[in-house]
């Protein structure tokens, strides 16, 4: 086993790094029965932290 394999990360530091650089999910589901669609959801979501260097997509 290598180091980089033995290496843990707490919750904490992981979605602070996720947050610092950002995000974005992406998918679709489809519920289905005998071949006809029935629901239908899109999900384009961006999870990201809003700072004076990463200023807010929406404005002030």
């Amino acid at each position: 086993m290598t180091i980089v394999e033995r290496r843990e990360i707490a919750l904490v530091d992981l979605l602070d790094r996720l947050l610092a650089g950002g995000v974005v999910i992406t998918g679709d589901i489809t519920l289905r029965i005998a071949d006809v669609d029935l629901v239908r959801i899109d999900l384009n979501a961006l999870i990201s932290s809003v700072n004076a260097n990463v200023p807010s997509p929406w404005g002030e």
